[in-house]
């Protein structure tokens, strides 16, 4: 039996948490005779396994339950048929940031993971390369994993356990906001000055959670600023396999993805050509700059309706100042208003948001950029220009700025057009 999707590649796609569900665009070949394929791959569902303060550590490589905690070996050889069980408690991280629990996919792009371990048995799901799995019980060639909602055989080949390197590398420390409201500080003291306000569930990257005591070092829409730790839950997140189902559901997602970027890429021509139409000197199509220097610029109409259109027309705001919860692009915006505005001057509508912004269009690989695409970072967006670069608004020292794509670490690339 095979499985062929159309899509020329399997993207890179995130979530906050452990859900089973998957945004993107891509594609590939499941072969029930084929232990693996070698179809590119940027990434994969995401998934977050809470830390708790239990001090169980893996037990050892040779054994039946590599890869999980004591805890959870225990209660796997009290009843080994426990599926759902294993598929909560696996996730689960013993001590501060244990990594030597998870065992990570290491293929050039994914291993079928199969009923029964037999190569010519049933594919459950798809394992990708740098995803996180915890193993259950080993039994000859083939350990028995549970990734998400896949639980299933994989060759023991494609595994690494124990090694916390590897887990660290490919894997993201969040901190979540556990009170009502929590105020981010530029340092890490209740006498720091408040960089912004955000409401309880709201999700951060974390950059540093060791250097102060009770602080935590993290990223967010406004920039980098510090939270108490004892505001936040702190959580590590790994990429997961994927079902069958799963993957053919995302599938049919991103084909309508697809489908509304295309209508989206017609009204941007659409509203190009009226641009340009009204566009007679550059000084009646010129606006007045509302910068800090105070001085007046023009600005160029809106070109074609392509990614590079937006690129450069985003780029030449670079300068002007940041303002949180602003969107005027000479008056002062933050980044979601930024990206916003750019795109809305293309006829395309944007949510002010981004976190929802991570959600439009369709998702394409970090590899895979083009200018006018939307780099995401959990809490922060801008807009790919080319040459590793983002225009994005920034924060309030810097303003709208020209910056390396990879300066913080990229949580997923949206293409509108």
């Amino acid at each position: 039996m095979e499985f062929k999707f159309n899509s020329k590649h399997v993207r890179y796609m995130t979530a906050i948490a452990c859900t089973g569900l998957a945004v993107g665009v891509g594609g590939f070949t499941l072969n029930a005779n084929a232990a693996t394929k070698s179809t590119a791959l940027s990434g994969v569902t995401a998934m977050t396994t809470t830390v708790s303060t239990n001090e169980d550590k893996a037990v050892d490589e040779g054994s039946s339950t590599a890869g999980v905690s004591l805890l959870l070996g225990n209660a796997l050889a009290d009843d080994a048929g426990a599926t759902v069980a294993a598929n909560s408690a696996a996730l689960v991280q013993t001590g501060n940031a244990s990594y030597e629990d998870i065992a990570i996919c290491q293929t050039e792009s994914y291993t079928n993971v199969r009923a029964l371990p037999d190569e010519n048995s049933e594919i459950v799901g798809m394992l990708y390369n740098n995803c996180g799995a915890s193993v259950v019980e080993s039994e000859g060639d083939w350990y028995k994993i549970v990734s998400g909602n896949v639980t299933g055989y994989v060759k023991r080949e494609y595994l690494v356990i124990g090694n916390a390197d590897l887990a660290r590398s490919v894997s993201q420390r969040q901190a979540t906001v556990s009170v009502a409201a929590l105020q981010v500080k530029d340092q890490a003291s209740d006498n720091g000055i408040s960089v912004g306000d955000f409401p309880q569930g709201t999700v951060f990257a974390v950059l540093d959670e060791n250097s102060t005591p009770g602080w935590i070092k993290i990223t967010c829409e406004n920039g980098d600023g510090f939270v108490k730790t004892s505001e936040v839950t702190l959580s590590t997140k790994y990429a997961l396999a994927e079902t069958v189902a799963e993957a053919n559901a995302r599938l049919a997602q991103e084909e309508a993805q697809r489908q509304a970027a295309a209508e989206a890429m017609a009204r941007m021509a659409k509203a190009a050509q009226t641009q340009n139409q009204k566009k007679t000197t550059s000084s009646k199509s010129s606006s007045k700059s509302s910068s800090s220097s105070g001085s007046s610029r023009s600005y160029a109409a809106p070109g074609s309706g392509s990614g590079s259109s937006v690129a450069s027309y985003a780029s030449q705001f670079v300068g002007n100042p940041y303002v949180y919860g602003g969107s005027s692009l000479t008056g002062g915006t933050d980044c979601s208003g930024f990206v916003m505005s750019v795109y809305a001057q293309f006829g395309v509508s944007l949510p002010h948001s981004s976190y929802s912004q991570q959600n439009c269009g369709y998702s394409v690989g970090t590899g895979d950029m083009q200018p006018g695409d939307i780099v995401c970072y959990g809490s922060h967006v801008g807009i790919y220009v080319g040459d590793g670069n983002i225009v994005h608004a920034s924060n309030e020292r810097d303003g709208i700025k020209i910056s390396n794509a990879n300066y913080r670490s990229i949580a997923d690339v949206r293409r509108i057009y």
